[in-house]
């Protein structure tokens, strides 16, 4: 505990414009940098976990949670001048996901890790880390009753409809529906919801905020959850290794509402019908697979104020396609634009993970490079997809994933 909960600032201190800031992962040199997304500045570099895998926004947005693949979580304050690590805990060796509580009531009030290694599902208190309730996953796997010694958790996301988590066990293909609203009475368990789903389960994002997608890689599907029933939705086939991050989400002229995954192993963006009360025709099916010039996407995103889907393609073997970025129109489903980043090859860096900024009017994408070698965070104007910054500056050293408070916060994407 660096800064206890009551020695915190009750408004932020700095004067800016704290919820579009940028969270930047620094991934090997085991730090965050935090961006001011106005003036597009740095103000302050904090420590975190190797290799941090992402940031999560708490429910209110004020803070950032970090998760290294080391196992260390890392609470930072965003109101304080400048930002700090407030809280850290180290609840297992190596992990991937971490979220918050955000139902109406408990916002900010609870935090969860999911653990690779040891395979618990740990449940923190939001404004301090410390843990309290540790769930082992070791569990039978889906539908053949293998014990799963190693059932590592990936993805977690907070349900809008519940006061729970949603919480994906890889290798025994189940999702947890966790209740957290049991876990102050003491006494008595924190119930939990099993629900068998799909083996390899990874990424996942919403849809419409109600509709839990995630994807099960390497059987090249596609599950949704309705999170409102508590119930399997659907089963969706996806493109080779389906990579949503967290997918895109936008509104078409014909197919209504609809969510979107790059896939690493085909040169496709599948885009999926999402509206079954309103659009049940296309609910769950694929709409539309867009083809792509290169594969190995990783993540694409989009925001409602763009007309454009953005994607990269930072694990291919082709330095040129690690370069690259495509603009895909989200009316007519077709790539109306890919383009090499300039200086991206001579820095062999891979461009990866676009973001938005709060009013969705620039895209940031970073330029991800040896730790040895500065590289650089680009800036696109977000409807004329020219570049409008670049943000340099020797601790630019392996910028991966950023994320931007406001949408990080309330899930837009």
């Amino acid at each position: 505990m660096h800064v206890p909960p009551e020695k915190r600032p009750t408004r932020p201190l700095h004067g800016r414009n704290w919820q579009n800031f940028f969270g930047q992962v620094l991934r090997d040199t085991g730090q965050v940098a935090i961006i001011d997304g106005d003036k597009k500045e740095l103000i302050t570099i904090v420590p975190t976990g190797f290799a941090t895998h992402i940031l999560r926004s708490s429910a209110t947005g004020r803070y950032f949670m970090a998760i290294g693949r080391d196992g260390r979580a890392s609470l930072i304050d965003l109101w304080m001048n400048p930002p700090q690590v407030v809280a850290e805990s180290k609840p297992c060796l190596d992990a991937r996901s971490i979220e918050s509580s955000k139902f109406k009531g408990y916002e900010d009030k609870y935090a969860v890790v999911g653990c690779y290694w040891p395979p618990p599902m740990v449940v923190l208190d939001g404004l301090t880390l410390e843990p309290l309730k540790m769930v082992s996953t070791i569990s039978y796997t889906k539908g053949a009753g293998e014990l799963v010694t190693e059932a590592r958790v990936a993805a977690i996301v907070a349900s809008h409809f519940n006061p729970e988590w949603m919480v994906n066990l890889k290798e025994s293909g189940q999702t947890w529906l966790v209740d957290y609203s049991q876990l102050d009475r003491k006494g008595r368990p924190m119930p939990i919801t099993m629900i068998d789903t799909e083996l390899f389960l990874h990424d996942e994002g919403w849809a419409l905020k109600r509709y839990f997608i995630v994807a099960a890689n390497a059987v090249n599907k596609l599950i949704v959850i309705d999170t409102k029933t508590r119930e399997f939705a659907a089963e969706v086939e996806a493109g080779v290794r389906p990579h949503p991050g967290r997918g895109s989400n936008w509104e078409h002229p014909t197919y209504g509402p609809v969510w979107a995954t790059g896939n690493i192993g085909s040169p496709e963006v599948t885009v999926v019908g999402v509206d079954p009360e309103k659009h049940p025709q296309y609910a769950w099916k694929v709409v539309k697979r867009i083809a792509l010039p290169y594969t190995r996407n990783l993540f694409i995103k989009t925001h409602p104020s763009s007309p454009w889907v953005i994607v990269d393609f930072p694990m291919s073997p082709s330095p040129q396609a690690a370069a690259s970025l495509c603009a895909i129109d989200k009316r007519t489903l077709e790539v109306a634009k890919c383009w090499e980043v300039p200086g991206a090859q001579e820095l062999k860096a891979r461009m990866v993970h676009p973001e938005f900024n709060k009013g969705g009017t620039e895209i940031w994408v970073s330029a991800w490079g040896s730790k040895d070698t500065p590289t650089f965070i680009v800036v696109y104007d977000a409807l004329t997809l020219k570049e409008k910054a670049r943000i340099t500056g020797d601790w630019v050293r392996t910028p991966t994933g950023k994320f931007n408070v406001y949408n990080t916060a309330y899930d837009i994407y």
